[in-house]
């Protein structure tokens, strides 16, 4: 028997399904759902993704995600700015936000250095951490890259670009399983990484 296609429908699923994790049918399921919505929810729903694309920027000190010049944590003055905890991603940021274990501020790279998909140094943001340590304020950057060949590979580069600045670089600690995301690590894995974490 012959799928059902209708052109627009397909379309839908095709931009879902370039999600990362996101399969056919998870796609199809989202794809319906959008479908089922009222012209109003859809609107809404349409609004939302364009306004998120419009409004969010890179923050101009840490690159996290920020709607203005500065992300809601390098605009707090309480945050301890000695310490600056090394994220790929802004995902990352708020799974250890969520453990109220750390203080410090944050620095997102956008990404890992990965040789196999043409991701070099450059392609990330190292640049701008590296000059975020040009005054003798940070004396400890923790390296919180994801537990994967890629994340330890950038730890290590970086790693070796901060030793001879005099700066103290720790990884956190294998309470994150190899192989595994930040974003999915519960709290209490990811605080006792973070307590546990170990100079490089």
């Amino acid at each position: 028997m012959a799928e059902f296609k209708l052109a627009p429908l397909q379309k839908l699923i095709e931009q879902f399904e370039k999600m990362q994790g996101i399969g056919h049918k998870t796609a199809q399921r989202m794809a319906f759902y959008v479908l089922g919505l009222s012209d109003a929810e859809a609107n809404e729903f349409a609004k939302a993704i364009t306004d998120a694309h419009s409004k969010i920027k890179q923050c101009k000190i840490c690159c996290n995600l920020a709607e203005g010049e500065l992300c809601p944590i390098c605009s707090q003055s309480s945050r301890d700015k000695s310490v600056i905890c090394v994220v790929e991603d802004a995902r990352d940021v708020a799974a250890i936000e969520r453990t109220h274990e750390y203080n410090g501020l944050y620095h997102v790279l956008h990404g890992a250095i990965s040789p196999m998909d043409n991701v070099g140094p450059d392609q990330i943001k190292i640049k701008e951490l590296l000059a975020r340590l040009g005054d003798d304020e940070v004396s400890e950057v923790i390296m919180a890259t994801n537990p994967d060949i890629e994340g330890e590979a950038t730890a290590m580069y970086i790693s070796r670009l901060l030793k001879p600045m005099g700066i103290t670089v720790s990884r956190l600690a294998y309470g994150v399983p190899v192989g595994a995301d930040l974003e999915y690590a519960d709290e209490v894995t990811l605080g006792r990484a973070l307590e546990g974490r170990s100079l490089i």
